[in-house]
């Protein structure tokens, strides 16, 4: 086992392709410590260097939505009136904090992701 740390791309491209290479490895075993190694290095390099920001918060709202196969009129309960569903989607009207933690409960949507600013 031959680890360092992952310091530019070129570190980085190897660890991925040694990382491939011994994918399978079992837990227990010398290649399976080293895929553990390596899958931190390459997570703690990645969360560095191609941060993934948050969704913006109406779009995660129709994506959770989409996934659930609900339509509007079933937001009617969180957010009180139709109407409200719609100027909410089109981005009219803001959430509110009794929202946040409605959709939060129901949609499980994180409230971090909610609360942004949009």
């Amino acid at each position: 086992m031959n680890i360092k740390p992952i310091r530019n791309e070129e570190d980085y491209q190897n660890a991925l392709q040694r990382l491939d290479e011994i994918f399978d490895a079992k837990k227990g075993t010398e290649e399976g410590d080293e895929l553990e190694i390596l899958i931190i290095l390459v997570d703690n390099y990645e969360n560095e260097h191609f941060p993934i920001g948050m969704p913006d918060p109406i779009e995660a709202i129709k994506f959770r939505m989409e996934q659930m196969g609900m339509k509007q009129k079933d937001l009617a309960e969180v957010f009180g009136f139709k109407s409200r569903v719609s100027e909410i989607l089109n981005k009219k009207r803001k959430l509110t904090l009794e929202m946040v933690r409605k959709l939060n409960t129901t949609l499980h949507i994180p409230t971090e992701v909610l609360i942004q600013d949009y």
